[in-house]
Formats: structure tokens, C-alpha cells, sequence
């Protein structure tokens, strides 16, 4: 059976049937899985979440919690800091577990939650993701997070970065735009997404401390993070291969 690797983003990729592949990969890049894997590889508990609602009820079951979050870029009201890998990264109370919401990567997070081969990437994890994945995965699916119903710039040059490694791994591409996305950011330079609107966001809202994280964390941790009923949990690329 030949291995092949698809590109595709949240929502339509809600009627793909993932449950045939054996893995699929969550990307948000601006900025929930930056957040969730900057927490977790800090050694922090962290728990996506679909809604404020069931952020705060599962925050209820966990101890000295922090809400970390944002709707259409508000801070929901309680919460203890927004959506920020910048921030996170800063804070030295990594046993208090996280809650995370945001507008559209942990919708996405939470439509994986079940899967039995769930990840989450991002710039800092990208080739190890794609290292495991080209060991792990014979059909594998790479999905970025859809803001406002557009597939953000920075969120397929990550995509296509680990589908174009997969591909030079054996991998076929499912269809031509999974062809046409990894050729069009191959060797592209870490700023090549600076138009997407994300990037906009960033800078008038004054966040730039986030772009600025993003741009000093490029393929900075060999580690994969694996998407758990339990949350996420962060596996060293060394271990994995020793399991595999």
C-alpha cells in the first residue's frame, strides 16, 4: 500500500473522513498550538477547549488552573491572559495546568480529540512531527486551522513544510493542491508569511511579541506533541524513535 499525505483546513476538512487515516495534524500557528506546545514542552498540563463554557467547567476540576484564550481576539472575561506564546513562555507556575480556548485552533483540536493518531504541530516542532509521521503514518492528513474562513498563510507554509517532507520520504500526494501548496512554500524564508491577515492582527492590536516568538522558535524543539483524551502530552523525538 503506498503511503500518501493530504493538505486540507478547518472546517471542510470536517467532512473528510479522517477516521481512514492514521494520523492527522492540527496547525494554528497565530496562535493555539504555538501556545499549547510552547506550555506543554515547558512541562505544563494543557487542555483544549471548544467553548468558554467548557472551559470553565473543566477548570473546575482542575487545580489553580489558568484560563488561557480568545474569542474573535477578546479575552474572555476571568480569564487569566490571552492566546500567547510569548506569555505562556514567560510564566514560571508550570504546574498550574491550562485551559485553552481560541477562535478556531482548538474547534479544530476538539474535532481530532478522538482520533486515535491526533497531533498538534507548529513552526518549533515541524520536522519532528514530520520525522515521526513519515515512521508512524501510511495516511496521514495535515490540517490548518481556518480563521474567518480563509486558510492563513502561516498556517499552510506549516502544513506544506511537513506534507514536502513526507513527500521526499516516499508519501504521494491525495490530490493536486497538496502538489501545489508544498511546492509553492518549499524553501521559502521563515518571514515568507508576513501578508496573511493573521500577521495584520498581530501588529494593530500591539501582540507583536508573539510574531517576534514565532520568528526566534523555528524548529527549536525535537519533540512531538501527541493529542490525548487526557490533554496533550509531549514525547521527545529521541523516545519515538527508539520506540518505533
Amino acid at each position: 500500500m503506498n503511503k500518501s499525505v493530504v493538505i486540507d483546513w478547518f472546517p471542510g476538512c470536517a467532512a473528510r473522513e479522517l477516521e481512514a487515516y492514521d494520523a492527522v495534524v492540527a496547525i494554528d500557528v497565530i496562535r493555539a498550538t504555538t501556545t499549547a506546545i510552547t506550555a506543554v514542552a515547558a512541562g505544563r498540563r494543557c487542555f483544549p477547549v471548544p467553548s468558554v463554557d467548557a472551559a470553565v467547567e473543566l477548570a473546575a476540576q482542575l487545580r489553580q488552573p489558568l484560563l488561557v484564550g480568545e474569542l474573535g481576539g477578546n479575552m474572555p472575561f476571568g480569564f487569566d491572559l490571552t492566546n500567547s506564546p510569548a506569555q505562556i513562555a514567560e510564566r514560571k507556575d508550570v504546574w498550574r495546568p491550562m485551559v485553552l480556548l481560541s477562535s478556531s485552533g482548538t474547534q479544530l483540536l476538539e474535532r481530532l480529540r478522538r482520533h486515535p493518531g491526533a497531533y498538534a504541530a507548529c513552526f518549533r516542532n515541524y520536522r519532528a512531527t514530520a520525522e515521526h509521521l513519515a515512521r508512524a503514518g501510511r495516511r496521514v492528513a495535515v490540517l490548518g486551522a481556518g480563521t474567518r474562513g480563509q486558510f492563513r498563510e502561516e498556517d499552510q507554509m506549516c502544513c506544506a513544510w511537513i506534507a514536502e517532507r513526507l513527500l521526499r520520504c516516499g508519501f504521494q500526494p491525495e490530490d493536486e493542491n497538496t502538489r501545489r501548496l508544498a511546492a509553492r512554500w518549499s524553501g521559502r524564508p521563515s518571514t515568507a508569511f508576513f501578508k496573511s491577515k493573521s500577521v495584520d492582527y498581530l501588529r494593530s492590536s500591539g501582540q507583536l511579541q508573539d510574531l517576534r516568538f514565532i520568528l526566534a522558535h523555528f524548529n527549536d524543539l525535537d519533540a512531538v506533541c501527541r493529542l490525548t483524551s487526557e490533554g496533550m502530552v509531549m514525547l521527545e523525538a529521541a523516545e519515538e524513535k527508539a520506540a518505533a
